[in-house]
């Protein structure tokens, strides 16, 4: 009775002995040989071509998209709030309004006298009514008259070294020497560009961990019935002497493949998107609204850090893969066990 019961198991473990015979460990290889069983080359553990491994694949890089489009969209924002910071540190605007019985237009070339004298200041320009129609186009449309509204005039300042310019002292004395005058220095608007590009970094930062979050749980899933999809094989494996550190090994390295190649779909699906958008943006900036547009973000070109990050995040995506597949094996070959 004995002899049929071993012969019934090596009938049944023959066949995938058969399968397994090259990735066992040489310890395993051994014992499967000394009962008989045939050493011959086999297929992976994990099959490399399932529908459930292609659909991984597809989830895998449906979830890296928006994560690199994350990416894409932080550096956007880094880069044109970076811009911004350095153009404004360059730069302060006066602005002389219309008082009674002055003019206005004489009181705005005397502060530009006064701004083009001070210490670390290059030059200082008052804007034409030309230039001030183009900066009022997108609400009172192109070709207004504005000769006639009470409108304050700006002086541009240029500066050569921003840390050379006392703007206290500057401010002082246009207040005191020029009717109307007053000087800003645009911190405002930096503590805003400030405050908006932590707060897109925060947001990104979240949408990548809900990314990661949701690509571990699908891996999770994916995990657990390719182990039980291969139960007999694992069981074979236990049986010629394979460790679980072998078969963890397999299972990890068969997801990590998976995760990489969803993930570089999504990155270079969101390269592509990225390529597209500044082609687009490039040739479409032609209206005043337009324009504003492009000042505030230019022409929505991704610089080498977001497309540099979407690879990363491709990389990172089938890291946690790896992971999460891992611990997702062991944590079921101890409860088998």
């Amino acid at each position: 009775m004995g002899e049929s019961v071993a012969d019934a198991l090596r009938d049944r473990v023959a066949p995938l002995a058969e399968r397994l015979a090259d990735f066992v460990p040489r310890r395993a290889r051994g014992a499967a040989a000394a009962d008989g069983m045939p050493a011959a080359s086999g297929s992976a553990i994990v099959p490399e071509q399932t529908v459930a491994g292609q659909a991984l694949i597809i989830v895998v890089g449906i979830m890296s998209f928006p994560a690199c489009i994350t990416i894409g969209a932080v550096t956007l924002v880094a880069d044109a709030a970076r811009d911004w910071q350095a153009d404004i540190a360059r730069e302060l605007t006066i602005q002389v309004r219309p008082i009674e019985n002055a003019d206005v237009r004489a009181e705005a070339q005397k502060a530009a006298t006064i701004a083009s004298g001070a210490p670390g200041v290059r030059s200082a320009r008052v804007l034409s009514d030309q230039e001030n129609a183009k900066l009022l186009e997108p609400w009172l449309g192109a070709g207004a008259d504005i000769g006639e509204l009470p409108l304050p005039r700006l002086v541009v300042v240029e500066i050569d070294d921003p840390k050379g310019v006392d703007v206290d002292a500057l401010a002082e004395r246009l207040k005191s020497e020029v009717r109307g005058a007053s000087l800003d220095d645009h911190r405002a608007w930096t503590n805003r560009l400030n405050t908006m590009a932590g707060v897109t970094v925060a947001i990104g930062a979240v949408v990548l961990g809900m990314v990661f979050l949701a690509t571990a749980l699908c891996v999770v899933f994916a995990t657990r019935g390719a182990m039980a999809g291969n139960r007999d094989t694992v069981s074979v494996l236990h049986l010629v002497g394979a460790e679980d550190r072998f078969i963890v090994g397999e299972f990890q390295r068969h997801f990590l493949l998976l995760g990489l190649r969803g993930g570089l779909i999504g990155a270079g699906a969101a390269a592509v998107l990225f390529l597209l958008m500044s082609l687009i943006g490039s040739q479409t900036f032609n209206t005043a609204e337009a324009e504003q547009v492009s000042m505030l973000f230019g022409s929505f070109a991704i610089g080498p850090t977001g497309y540099f990050g979407a690879l990363g995040v491709a990389f990172l995506i089938a890291i946690v893969t790896a992971v999460t597949s891992r611990i997702t094996v062991f944590r079921y070959l101890e409860r088998v066990e």
